[in-house]
C-alpha cells in the first residue's frame, strides 16, 4: 500500500509466536530440529495413533448423519466494537475514516477492498473474506480499527515474503518456490496437495505460477484450515477427529469466502 508510511514496529501486530499461529510474515520460533507441522508422522500412515478408542467406537448411533451437536452462529456473530492501537499512524487512522463512510466504527468488505488497493495491486474480494474471516473469526465481513491496522501491517510483511521467494522478480512464484515459502511458514504441504494449490490459484492455465493476490489467498486458505485442524489434533500427531457438522463448519467459510 504504497503512499502510506509504516507504524512503529508491533503496533497492530501480535509478538511473534510459534508457528500455527502467525500471519504476519515472521519464521516460526521452533527449536532446532523440530518436524514442520503436516510432515510425515514417524508410524506408517494410515496406523491408529496411541490412545484412539477401538473400532466399536465408531459403530453407527440412533443420532441421524449430520444432525447438530453445536449452536450454530459463532460464524455470524454480531462484530466486536474495537479502537485503534495507541500510537496508531495517523495516516492509516484517516484511510480507515475515509472507508468507513457512514461513520459506523466499522468497514464492510468492499470498503476493505478499496481501502487495500493501490495503483498497482488490487486484491479481489474472495481474498478480503478470507482476511476478514481469520481475523474477525466470524462471517459478518465487517472489520474495526484493531483488525485493520492488523490485516494491514500483516499484508505488509505478507509482501516481503512473497518478494524474498520471487527470486528471478517475475512477480509471480512457482510451486517449488511456493512450497519453500510454506515451508518457511511450518506448513508441510505434500507434493499432491502442493500441485492442487497451484492449479486453484494460477491465473493462466500455461504457466504454472501464482500472482502476489493470489499467494496471499493460498497461505491464508493452508493457515486457516491448518489452525482448524490443529485445534482438534490435541496429540499433535497428525490425527483429528471431527463431528459431521464441526467439519463442515471448518471447511465451509474457505469455500464460500
Amino acid at each position: 500500500m504504497a503512499g502510506y508510511p509504516q507504524g512503529p514496529p508491533g503496533y497492530g501486530v501480535p509478538p511473534p509466536q510459534r508457528y500455527g499461529s502467525t500471519l504476519y510474515g515472521a519464521p516460526p520460533a521452533q527449536p532446532f530440529g523440530a518436524t514442520p507441522y503436516g510432515a510425515p508422522p514417524a508410524q506408517p500412515y494410515g496406523a491408529a495413533p496411541y490412545g484412539a478408542p477401538p473400532a466399536e467406537a465408531y459403530a453407527p448411533s440412533a443420532t441421524p448423519y449430520g444432525a447438530p451437536t453445536a449452536p450454530f452462529g459463532s460464524l455470524f456473530a454480531a462484530p466486536v466494537p474495537s479502537t485503534f492501537p495507541p500510537g496508531t499512524d495517523p495516516s492509516l487512522v484517516a484511510c480507515f475514516q475515509m472507508a468507513d463512510e457512514d461513520r459506523s466504527g466499522f468497514i464492510d468488505d468492499k470498503e476493505l477492498q478499496r481501502a487495500l488497493s493501490t495503483y498497482n495491486q488490487t486484491f479481489s474480494l474472495r481474498t478480503v473474506h478470507l482476511l476478514m474471516y481469520l481475523f474477525t473469526g466470524t462471517n459478518t465481513r465487517t472489520i474495526g480499527p484493531k483488525e485493520f491496522i492488523s490485516v494491514y501491517y500483516s499484508l505488509q510483511n505478507w509482501r516481503a515474503i512473497f518478494q524474498r521467494f520471487d527470486r528471478d522478480k517475475s512477480g509471480k512464484i512457482d510451486s517449488k518456490e511456493l512450497q519453500e515459502a510454506l515451508m518457511s511458514l511450518g506448513f508441510a504441504v505434500s507434493p499432491v496437495v502442493l500441485e492442487l494449490l497451484i492449479s486453484k490459484y494460477m491465473k493462466s492455465d500455461y504457466i504454472r505460477a501464482i500472482e502476489y493476490d493470489n499467494f496471499i489467498e493460498c497461505c491464508l486458505t493452508v493457515k486457516g484450515l491448518t489452525e482448524k485442524f490443529k485445534e482438534k489434533d490435541t496429540m499433535r500427531n497428525g490425527t483429528a477427529s471431527f463431528t459431521y457438522e464441526g467439519f463442515m463448519l471448518t471447511v465451509l467459510p474457505f469455500l464460500i469466502a
